[in-house]
Formats: structure tokens, C-alpha cells, sequence
């Protein structure tokens, strides 16, 4: 049993850690830059920029770095690849500093070396969501201003239709299939027997020059751009890197030992800013081994863990619990893990227990939160933290990150107290693209608003009390859907839940909620609901509940489709079309 106590005395010597990590003369010390205005704590001994980032592993040039089904790549040769591919896109595509070059693809070498290419000429990398219709496609593309694009066959038979009415730009073509009729990525880097490392390095490129357009995810409304520079990436990655090495000092047997090489397991989309930034990216500065899946399955997943020494399993929650439920998961050799982390999401506290309980001691548990405007940077929990505080997602990342809980007028809510959640530090992203109006409602002197509604407790943790946009408001009553979802997941027979609010003439919304049921269960919605009794108010008890078997559906980044479900509740419950308003709450 973790007490108060022992967790507060944890916080303290990390407190001290923290402060000597960050200290002048040290390795990842700080300092303050007024950058666009607003004075920013800032690392001060870090690369300018992502190219010094990707030079960083090839002091150990040799060992394995990309692996994709049967293809292997060192940190050479990926560095080399990508060199080739820079040197192209310079010459032959007259590629410039500030121009904008899409990727759309599955998880890819290619795509690796695609984005390591652009953002060593100085150009603006504009991953592409490749679940997107070709009508989408061509939104990001005119958007963006892209006038080159990267794309593998699949994504390339979506576009074609859109570039036969008029869209115009150039493509190359990842892994082509046999009726392709674009130059290919094997053949442009084959043709090229080594680049001009002296030509790309004259390229200057400051750590305040713009490096990428990341699309959100689209859940609601259209997609905005998040426009973000070579020092708001360098910064978040240089987080991870921080917090894990004051993770080490504060406990020195989860440092690794030798022999064993670090190795994440890449199981989200590289479109992403999980999978972009701390699964590839941070891959350099640790330096790792990434290993690709083809698509998301546990048991392969298993599979590889054992096979590639994976020592990092991070997703989305239910990935875990994928893996924690495979029938191969006791006859795995797990051996090799020291993190099971997630973000996206809140994972229910039984899960966290259930994590501790299976999984190898030394494979901390852990949880992170950030969004695509902060490049995944906010706050993060493991360990011991975790298991006391399983609810929160974490404290502020140190060292360049704060965290602030805000009201209605703009005042600075005390702990305890629930108000939007800020963040403000040198990874929050410049701007929205082509969105001034946008920019200015989100980013505040400085402080990003999250428009997610929290609070910090009184030992500096974060509660998330839920999504904004996704607060049910019942006849003047708020409802906070992750708090209704924690007490569903904790029924024996339930996999996972997901709530939402639904219009009702006489109350505005009542709260609904979608399960999914574990196998051979035949639970009820009665039950369910005299479950939910004394759990909690009557009010916040979903009035309908529908059933299902299979896993609830998905958005791009993982995170559950709710709008979808609320859509398909709606229909079911026969109410009409003119009803379909989602209530905002902003703080």
C-alpha cells in the first residue's frame, strides 16, 4: 500500500533532482527566451533544430534502428537514406526553405525518411492523415499549400480521382504497385550514389523556424493545421528525455542494464502526434530501436515484444488492455519492458492495479497527457505516483512546461478547484494555420487553452474531470463522462464504455453510454444501471445503454469515436435530426 506520505516524500527529493538536472553547467540545463513576444523557459544546450536532432545516434551508427515486417535499417543507414532523399527533393524538386511537403501513408521506412528529408532542407513536413477520403486528402493538400506529396499506393488511388479534377502537385510514390505512374521513393534515392552532407548543412535553420503542419484529428469540424517549429519539437523531446533521466535517479533499479538496448514498439500512426513525436522522434534522442507494426494486433504485439526486446509498449489504454487479455500473455517473455505507458485517453483505475499485478515488476505503468497544439507535452505519472494517484494523469512535465487551471474570466483556479486546463512552455505550438481567428481564441499570452476542463490537487496532480465538449448538461446539472465511464468499467462483465449526451425535450441531453461486454457476458441494461446505483447520482446514471461485442469504434488517433456513437444512439432512439446539437461548455 502506497501511502500519502511516502508519496510526498518522493515529491520532495524529486524536487531536489529536478532542480540540480535543470542547474547551470548540466546537460540539459535551462535558461528564458522571449520567443514571439512572451518569455519562455528554454533548454539552452540542445540542437537548434531536428536535423542536429538525427545526427545525435550515429555514435552508434551501426546498430538497428527502423524495422518494418522483414526490413531492417541502422541509424546509417536511415541518416544516409534520408541525406539521398534531402539532396533530391533540393535538385530535382527545387525544394525551399518554408515549403510545405505532405506525407500520407501507413507506418512506413519510407515515411520515416520522408520526414527526416523535408525538415533537413528546411522545408515544412504536413503529415496526412491516411485514413482520409481522397476529398480529405486534397483539404490538407490545398490547405497546407503542399505542392509535393509523399504517399504509399493506397493513399495514391484516393487522390488520383481528386487530381484528375484539378488538383495539381507533384507525388512520390511509397512502396508502388505495379500500375503506378509516379517516380518512386527506391528508384530517386537509388539513383543518387551518396548526398552533399556540406550542401545540406549550409542550410541554415534556427530553432524558431517553422518545421511542421500537423493536422488534429478531426473528431469535430474541420481539421485545423497546428503549425509547429524545430524548437517547439526539440523541446518536447528533450522532455521525455529529462523525465526519464530523473525517473532513473529517483529510482536507480529501473536503470537498464547493460547489454540491453532500448526498443519501442510503434503500434499508432506516424500522422500522429504520438506516434510522430514520442515513439519516432524521441527514437534519436534516446536513441532506441523502432519497431513498426503493420497494423494494431495484441498477439503480434506479444510476438514482437519477445522477438525484438521491446523495452517501451505505448498506446492508447485499450491497447494495454488488448495485450493484459491475449490468451499468449502469460507465455510471453515480457522480461525486456520497463515502460507500459498510454496517453489519448484515460485509463480506469482497476486497469492500473490489474498492470501492476501482471506485467514484470520493473514495467512501470504509466500515463501521459498533451495534445497535438502542445506536441504531446502536459503532464505525465508513473510508478509509484501512479499506483497512489491512478485518476491523474499526472504532474506538470519538467522542466519547461507549467500548467495552469483556469476560470471563467481568466482568474488562476487554487488546487482543488476545477476550471480549463492551460499549458504554457517552449513546445506549445506557434499558431493555427491559416486560422488567425482561431490562434488568437486558443493561445493567450503564451497559455494554450485546452478547452479540456481539470484540476490540480493538492499535491500538484492533474485530474482531468473531462473533455469540454464532452460535459453532458442535464437540466442545468453537469455530468462529467469520464467520471460515469470510471464507474461502468468497473462492472466485472464490462470491456469498455463510452458516454455521451443525447437532446431530450424536457432536460436538454440525458446521458447515455456505449458498452462494449467482455466475451459470454449477457449483461443488462437494468443491471447495469442498479450497478451504477449508489455509485452514483441518479442523474448521472446513463437512461439508455446500448450493448455490444465488439471493440467501440475509433477515431485516427485511437481515442474512441464518440460523436459516432452518440450519432448511431440518436438514430436508434428514433429522435429527430434538428436534435443533433453537442452543448460546448467553455470555461
Amino acid at each position: 500500500m502506497i501511502d500519502k506520505e511516502d508519496v510526498r516524500r518522493d515529491l520532495a527529493k524529486l524536487k531536489d533532482i529536478v532542480a540540480a538536472h535543470k542547474a547551470p553547467g548540466a546537460p540539459l540545463e535551462v535558461g528564458s527566451e522571449i520567443i514571439n513576444g512572451v518569455e519562455q523557459t528554454v533548454f539552452t544546450r540542445i540542437p537548434d533544430n531536428l536535423r542536429g536532432v538525427f545526427r545525435i545516434p550515429l555514435r552508434v551508427a551501426e546498430r538497428t534502428f527502423l524495422v518494418y515486417l522483414e526490413e531492417r535499417y541502422s541509424f546509417q543507414e536511415t541518416f544516409d537514406r534520408a541525406s539521398r532523399l534531402a539532396q533530391v527533393l533540393l535538385d530535382r524538386y527545387q525544394i525551399k526553405k518554408g515549403d510545405r511537403v505532405a506525407i500520407c501513408s501507413r507506418n512506413t521506412p519510407e515515411w520515416c525518411m520522408a520526414f527526416m528529408a523535408v525538415t533537413m532542407t528546411g522545408a515544412i513536413a504536413v503529415p496526412m492523415n491516411s485514413w482520409w477520403t481522397g476529398p480529405e486528402m486534397r483539404y490538407g493538400i490545398e490547405d497546407s499549400g503542399a505542392g509535393l506529396l509523399f504517399a504509399d499506393q493506397d493513399r495514391i488511388d484516393r487522390l488520383v480521382p481528386e487530381c484528375d479534377r484539378g488538383l495539381s502537385l507533384d507525388i512520390i510514390a511509397i512502396k508502388p504497385g505495379p500500375d503506378n505512374r509516379f517516380p518512386s521513393f527506391t528508384d530517386l534515392i537509388g539513383a543518387l550514389a551518396t548526398a552533399d552532407h556540406e550542401r545540406l548543412d549550409a542550410i541554415a535553420i534556427a530553432p524558431d523556424d517553422d518545421a511542421l503542419i500537423m493536422y488534429t484529428s478531426g473528431s469535430t469540424g474541420s481539421a485545423k493545421g497546428v503549425l509547429s517549429t524545430h524548437r517547439n519539437i526539440t523541446s518536447a523531446l528533450y522532455t521525455w528525455l529529462f523525465v526519464k533521466e530523473i525517473a532513473e535517479i529517483l529510482r536507480p533499479e529501473l536503470v537498464d542494464e547493460p547489454g540491453l538496448e532500448q526498443a519501442i514498439l510503434a503500434n499508432v500512426p506516424l500522422f500522429h502526434v504520438t506516434g510522430c513525436h514520442a515513439h519516432f522522434l524521441a527514437s534519436f534522442v534516446q536513441p532506441r530501436k523502432f519497431v513498426m507494426m503493420y497494423k494494431w494486433d495484441a498477439n503480434k504485439a506479444l510476438e514482437l515484444i519477445e522477438k525484438e526486446n521491446i523495452t517501451v509498449l505505448h498506446g492508447v489504454p485499450t491497447m494495454t488492455w488488448e495485450v493484459m487479455h491475449s490468451p499468449r500473455f502469460d507465455s510471453t517473455d515480457l522480461s525486456s519492458l520497463r515502460n507500459v505507458g498510454a496517453g489519448g485517453a484515460g485509463r480506469p483505475p482497476e486497469h492500473v492495479a490489474m498492470m501492476v499485478k501482471r506485467f514484470p515488476a520493473r514495467a512501470l505503468p504509466g500515463l501521459g497527457y498533451g495534445l497535438t497544439e502542445t506536441n504531446a507535452i502536459g503532464a505525465t505519472i508513473s510508478g509509484k505516483f501512479y499506483q497512489y494517484n491512478p485518476r491523474s494523469t499526472g504532474r506538470p512535465s519538467p522542466p519547461v512546461t507549467q500548467v495552469s487551471i483556469v476560470g471563467k474570466n481568466g482568474e488562476v483556479r487554487p488546487h482543488g478547484e476545477v476550471g480549463e486546463i492551460c499549458i504554457k512552455g517552449a513546445s506549445v505550438m506557434k499558431r493555427y494555420w491559416n486560422k488567425p481567428d482561431d490562434t488568437r481564441y486558443a493561445l493567450k499570452d503564451g497559455w494554450f487553452h485546452t478547452g479540456d476542463v481539470g484540476m490540480l490537487d493538492d499535491l500538484g496532480f492533474l485530474i482531468i474531470v473531462d473533455r469540454a465538449k464532452d460535459i453532458v448538461i442535464r437540466g442545468g446539472e453537469n455530468i462529467a463522462c469520464a467520471e460515469v465511464e470510471y464507474a461502468i468499467a468497473e462492472h466485472a462483465e464490462v470491456a469498455e464504455a463510452s458516454v455521451y449526451g443525447v437532446p431530450d425535450n424536457r432536460l436538454g441531453e440525458i446521458p447515455c453510454a456505449t458498452v462494449m461486454m467482455k466475451p459470454g457476458s449477457s449483461l443488462t441494461e437494468s443491471e447495469l444501471q442498479e450497478f451504477l446505483t449508489g455509485k452514483l447520482a441518479h442523474f448521472k446514471i446513463p437512461q439508455r445503454i446500448f450493448f455490444q461485442q465488439d471493440q467501440l469504434p475509433r477515431i485516427a488517433s485511437g481515442k474512441i469515436a464518440k460523436k459516432q456513437l452518440r450519432e448511431q444512439a440518436i438514430t436508434a432512439m428514433g429522435l429527430a435530426p434538428s436534435a443533433h446539437k453537442i452543448n460546448i461548455v467553455k470555461m
